[in-house]
This record gives C-alpha cells, structure tokens and sequence, in this order.
C-alpha cells in the first residue's frame, strides 16, 4: 500500500444553487469547476475522480497536494459567479485499484472536507506533520469528532491568506456576490445583498430558512 496525500474539495451550497439557479447553470459551474481543479495540478498531484460538485485529489507529495488544493481555493474565490469552496486534507495508507484509491485515508479526507466552511482548507496531524517545515501555517483547532470516523481527529486550518467570508456569500444559492451586488434588502436592522433579484426575493419570502 503507498502512502498518498488525499484531498477533497467541493462547492459549499451547490444544491441550494441548483435549486435557485436550475439545471444548466449548476452544470456549467460544476464543469468550470472541474477544469479548474485540473489546471490547479502541482507535481503528481492528479485528479482521481469527480463526484457531483466535488473533486477527488491525489499525490504522492503531501506539499505538491495541498498547492493543489490552495490553488484551486484561490482561483474559486478570484470568481464572483462561483459558490465557495471547502477542502480537506490528509495522508496515510491507501489502497489503488484503476486508478482510484480506497481506504481509511480517503474516508477521513472526506470527512474534513465536509467539515470545512466555505473558503476554508482543513487539514489532518498526518498531513501536518508530512509537509515541508516552515513552508505552512497550521492553525491548531483541536480534535473534532467526525461523521463515522470512530476516533476523534486533529484538525489545522491551512492559513494562506484571505479568505472569503460569510458576508461575501449570498445567503440564497451561497454564491460569492460580484462587486457592487445591485440587489438588496434591508432585514433585522442589516443590509443583506444577494447574486440576483431571483435569490432576493427567495429571500424575502422566507428569510427565516436563510438567516
């Protein structure tokens, strides 16, 4: 068994976009998606398959790895048409058949991708402790229990600069909002602005489902 660096990285809300947006739209992003993630690749890091809205990312340098996902992070969030982004990473065993890989590795990546806000990259100890010294910052969050991983896991939040925040997104179909976003509501004392007049007035029809 050899032991690979595994990341995932999805867009955080693509069904509410789907839902607001429709069919064609989200297949147009989920397409752009993908060819972004393959024009992102540092060293053997190489895209092992596409689930849905998410990407499956492998390499054999834990450093070339989380390039990978970083740079796909930040071409997501240089998109104002795009939903953010959330990644996870990890290292360990696993196990190669047809090109994809299997193992506990692959669960656990998952899990902390899933774990991840949007615009933020999560990554494991392991991971941590494989990667050039000096060349990251970690943050430490502590030990978190994920979905169906039986132990608890230690978790780092890979600093590389800005993030995009919760305010950045809209709050409907959680796209990052374009510059100057014309269309608005007031609501609870706060100004909330949104991609489209369509997420606008989803909103303002039931903004209890989305504050």
């Amino acid at each position: 068994m050899a032991e690979l660096a595994v990341a995932f990285a999805d867009l955080a809300g693509f069904t509410a976009l789907t839902e607001v947006h429709g069919d064609e739209d989200a297949a147009d992003v989920a397409g752009a998606f993908y060819s972004m993630a393959q024009s992102c690749l540092v060293g053997d890091t190489r895209l092992v398959k596409r689930i849905g809205d998410a990407v499956m990312l492998a390499g054999s340098s834990p450093d070339d790895a989380l390039a990978t996902v970083l740079g796909l992070v930040a071409a997501v969030e240089a998109r104002p048409d795009f939903p953010g982004v959330r990644a996870g990473v990890h290292f360990g065993h696993v196990a190669s058949r047809d090109g994809d890989v299997f193992g506990a590795t692959v669960n656990v990546a998952a899990r902390v991708a899933a774990h991840a806000r949007p615009g933020q990259t999560l990554c494991t100890a392991a991971l941590r402790d494989a990667l050039a010294r000096g060349r990251w910052r970690a943050v430490p969050l502590g030990e978190t229990k994920l979905r169906n991983v039986l132990l608890p896991v230690e978790l780092f939040e890979l600093d590389d600069g800005p993030r995009s925040a919760e305010r950045d997104l809209d709050p409907v179909c959680r796209m990052h909002l374009p510059p100057g976003s014309a269309w608005w509501l007031e609501h609870d004392g706060r100004t909330i602005r949104f991609c489209s007049a369509k997420c606008r007035d989803a909103f303002a029809a039931a903004p209890e489902s989305f504050v």
